[in-house]
């Protein structure tokens, strides 16, 4: 801090000698404002100081992947909240424990953690700083700051997962092509059953395949609503956990099964059919878990468990506008045969919803702007754009009705022919708003602790929260999600004539499975305003 020097008169005066007070004449005096008393913060983690607590946790985050921040908004911590979860973790890493288990707030709410384990702990004392406005390191929004970062990583990771994806689907299609030539050639004994089951069976199989590599369970890992939905679930239950039998279907990289394990599980059986459960073998070893989680390599349809029935099924089976990839078969399959009678579905529920879109970017980025590219008309490309489904995270201004659920799934209930369907919908339209420009569909999910338990499967996830339920959602009004939103563009949206505020705007939905590609969905909507109707197909694979 500078400091404020009193300039002196160099001309003596006699008189003043005599004045203890007056101090003109003496040498070297200045009117110095005290220091700021400096402050030593010590690392939570190791020995490192620092000069003040924000770069020091900055420094925690960065590196002991602890986010005060991040916990704080997680858990709604108030100010003795965070003292509790600061004297937690210092009384955890001097007992030798670097990686203390911060997976839920019951882990530190013990009043004991109230006394500090550092003496003079300048970080207590700097806490309010550290928070004033909610602000983080650098003097940045810390929840905002993160969300951020997320949301680029995510955007990153879907582009690489959508190149990835085409990759795949190019792959698929040249076998398949490759598939039916072969059986043109082998002459009119091959029938065109066997041409389909062969198609069907090639396509299956890349469907496996595209799950051998690392890239699309990067994403879905780093998918913190997702993974830490799951997380907390079973961390927060274990009770439920504890010295039972649980069944992973699908289960990747044995993230879901490594959770069950530690959550207190006798048995956990790990299934996929896939290259990838090669790797979950190694991350169960790697952890220490090879006496519990047990891997198994195939369909769940085929492969043989050691056990005729498990009492918890964890599965993480979603696609994109929540049927994509026909996995929920394969778990209502494993749950039929294997699930106890009283046995857990993990997660539970599920609930499908719509929404009118209406004066947005999208249709401009994706379908107007072919019209114009560097000078050249190129809407022969558009031939087909209207037929896709689209993923995308879309603002929620670009809403124009509250969102109505069209398909409640209960897991301990649903049969695989409920999967197919048509459902109708009905949608008020809001104030602000004039054409429909298509629609917007996602999905909600919801973690009961019973299978007796009543859950309204239409709630929204907020709602569910609100009733003390773990749930998400993949909609436009929540954190972004891998998953998106699915988009249907109407074709010619301007066609069709300006929607009142107030209007119902009412339609059927219809979900069907395309032939020989299973995995993939044809999706038919037919909507009306109450004058004129329309009906539209898009393709989802």
């Amino acid at each position: 801090m500078a400091s404020n020097h009193i300039e002196r008169d160099d001309v003596s005066d006699s008189s003043s000698a005599s004045d203890p007070l007056d101090t003109r004449n003496d040498e070297g005096w200045e009117d110095v404002e005290p220091d700021e008393e400096s402050i030593t913060v010590v690392s939570l983690f190791d020995k490192r100081t620092f000069p003040d607590a924000a770069s020091m946790l900055t420094y925690c985050r960065d590196n002991h992947d602890f986010d005060i921040w991040r916990l704080r908004q997680q858990f709604v911590l108030d100010f003795l909240g965070l003292v509790k979860l600061v004297n937690y973790i210092r009384s955890e890493v001097k007992a030798g424990n670097t990686r203390p288990d911060i997976s839920s707030k019951s882990v530190f709410e013990d009043d004991k953690y109230l006394k500090p384990v550092l003496q003079e702990d300048a970080l207590l004392f700097s806490l309010d700083d550290v928070f004033e406005d909610d602000t983080g390191a650098g003097g940045v929004t810390a929840p905002a700051n993160e969300v951020e970062q997320l949301r680029e990583q995510l955007e990153a990771l879907q582009s690489q997962f959508a190149a990835y994806r085409e990759q795949v689907q190019t792959a698929l299609l040249d076998r398949l092509d490759e598939s039916t030539a072969s059986d043109s050639k082998a002459g009119p004994s091959s029938s065109s059953a066997s041409t389909s089951k062969q198609a069907a069976e090639t396509y299956d199989k890349d469907y496996f395949h595209s799950y051998s590599y690392n890239s699309i369970h990067e994403i879905m890992i780093k998918d913190r609503v997702r993974t830490d939905a799951y997380r907390d679930f079973i961390y927060d239950n274990k009770a439920l956990f504890q010295d039972k039998v649980v069944l992973d279907v699908g289960c990747g990289t044995g993230i879901l099964s490594m959770f069950a394990a530690k959550a207190g599980a006798k048995l956990v059986i790990a299934v996929d059919n896939s290259d990838i459960i090669n790797k979950t073998r190694e991350n169960v070893y790697k952890n220490g878990l090879q006496d519990t989680v047990k891997c198994l390599r195939g369909k769940i349809e085929e492969v043989p468990l050691p056990v005729d029935k498990v009492d918890i099924i964890v599965s993480e089976w979603m696609g994109y506008c929540l049927l994509y990839e026909s996995m929920l078969d394969s778990v209502l399959f494993a749950r039929d045969k294997y699930l106890a009678p009283d046995g857990l579905m993990v997660p539970s529920h599920s609930t499908l919803r719509i929404a009118p879109l209406a004066d947005s970017d999208l249709k401009a980025s994706h379908i107007d702007f072919w019209r114009d590219i560097y000078g050249f008309d190129m809407t022969p490309m558009l031939e087909k754009a209207h037929e896709e489904v689209i993923a995308r995270i879309l603002d929620k201004n670009e809403l124009a009705a509250d969102s109505v659920p069209f398909l409640e799934l209960d897991l301990h209930t649903t049969k695989v022919e409920d999967l197919t369907f048509t459902k109708e919908f009905n949608l008020k339209w809001n104030q602000g708003f004039k054409v429909l420009e298509g629609f917007v569909v996602w999905f909600d999910i919801i973690f009961s602790t019973s299978k007796s338990k009543s859950v309204d499967a239409s709630m929204t996830a907020a709602q569910a929260k609100e009733k003390g339920l773990i749930a998400f959602s993949t909609g436009p009004f929540s954190d972004a999600t891998h998953w998106q939103q699915g988009v249907f563009l109407i074709e010619n949206p301007g066609a069709g004539e300006e929607v009142q505020a107030g209007a119902e705007v009412g339609g059927r939905i219809t979900y069907l499975k395309k032939q020989g590609q299973e995995r993939s969905l044809d999706i038919d909507i037919t909507w009306s305003n109450g004058s004129s109707g329309r009906s539209q197909m898009w393709v989802l694979d």
